[in-house]
């Protein structure tokens, strides 16, 4: 059986965040094949705006790595970053990007102010859409359902 990949892993950490009664976003950061980092959404939990998957995995992984660059990682997440998840890897010096579902409402790597395009960014990592998009965008659209 083939291992899970490193976006599977991410789905798992935002069908966590959704038990928890969170927003279902997951993350995980990659260096050199290996997961350093892990997170789902926590903004209820801990009563922090801020606390989003991103955040909270990249401030893991710096811990983990004992450095805020994180140049030789990548960051696998199941919802397109918004402004400040985007500036926050931007300002660790993330390598590669890559997302599962888009978010025209609130995105701001393929939508909105598209983040790393400004001519105000210093460090853009690359970036790759849609990376189990429909598995994401289940997860996401079952939630919202509940929730009304």
């Amino acid at each position: 059986m083939p291992a899970p990949s490193f976006m599977q892993t991410a789905l798992d950490e935002a069908r966590a965040a959704q038990a928890r009664g969170e927003v279902p976003v997951g993350c995980v950061i990659v260096r050199d094949g290996e997961i350093v980092a892990r997170a789902g959404n926590r903004t209820l939990a801990d009563k922090d705006p801020t606390a989003h998957a991103e955040l909270l995995a990249i401030r893991q992984a710096a811990a983990a790595l004992g450095s805020e660059r994180l140049t030789d990682c990548d960051l696998y997440v199941t919802l397109e970053p918004c402004t400040m998840c985007a500036s926050a890897m931007s300002f660790a010096r993330i390598r590669r990007l890559y997302f599962g579902a888009a978010d025209e409402k609130g995105g701001a790597v393929e939508h909105g102010v598209r983040f790393f395009s400004a001519p105000t960014c210093h460090h853009r990592p690359e970036v790759y859409g849609g990376i189990n998009e429909s598995d994401a965008s289940v997860l996401l659209k079952d939630f919202f359902r509940e929730r009304r």
